[in-house]
């Protein structure tokens, strides 16, 4: 959902939408996703079972939509600082990501910090493979002997791999520390592969 298509929508629909997902994600925080009931999300989110199917057919469907929202949010946060400063480095774009994560923590800390629900995981690596399979293609590590999907691999789950532990340790870095650490070991990584491509490294 855009952001354009949310400001369509009735805002007591936005309202009660925001409450049944603030439930469910305490709910989260307590008990596995199986062990939960539409009848425990409504009493939590303080409305009746019957307004929860006026939005979704099941919980199955609340988190399928959930995850399209979050996929959403994440594509812009991704190109919100780029817009802004009018350049791609990697600090910059992992910074509007970064800060979006910490601006919803108790969110992602449920999502990708426990695993406590796949298909949030799944989604945002499936974004991550496509983000970082373009910057593959587009610095040509192929002429490093690095094969594309290898390193759509290695990036993705290094990415999300690092994000759930800055959310697991309650944030330590400050989202721009965070950024510029992630710029300085692409950058550590890069000139690695050129003093190997020259025969400084067995």
């Amino acid at each position: 959902m855009t952001q354009s298509d949310k400001t369509k929508i009735d805002p007591r629909v936005l309202r009660t939408r925001s409450l049944l997902k603030h439930a469910l994600i305490d709910l989260l925080q307590e008990t596995e996703v199986d062990k939960i009931t539409v009848n425990r999300i409504a009493e939590r989110a303080t409305i009746n079972r019957v307004t929860f199917y006026l939005h979704y057919r099941d919980i199955q469907d609340m988190l399928e939509k959930m995850a399209e929202e979050m996929v959403v949010d994440i594509e812009r946060a991704l190109t919100r600082k780029v817009q802004e400063k009018k350049k791609g480095s990697e600090d910059v774009i992992l910074l509007g990501l970064l800060e979006h994560i910490a601006e919803n923590a108790d969110f992602y800390k449920v999502v990708i910090g426990s695993r406590r629900v796949p298909i949030f995981h799944e989604r945002l690596r499936d974004v991550f493979v496509r983000k970082i399979g373009d910057g593959a293609a587009q610095n040509n590590l192929s002429r490093h002997g690095v094969q594309k999907d290898v390193a759509t691999w290695f990036g993705s789950s290094a990415l999300i791999g690092t994000i759930a532990s800055w959310l697991h340790h309650d944030m330590p870095y400050s989202p721009q520390f965070l950024a510029r650490q992630f710029a300085l070991l692409f950058r550590v990584q890069g000139l690695r592969a050129e003093d190997q491509e020259e025969g400084e490294y067995p």
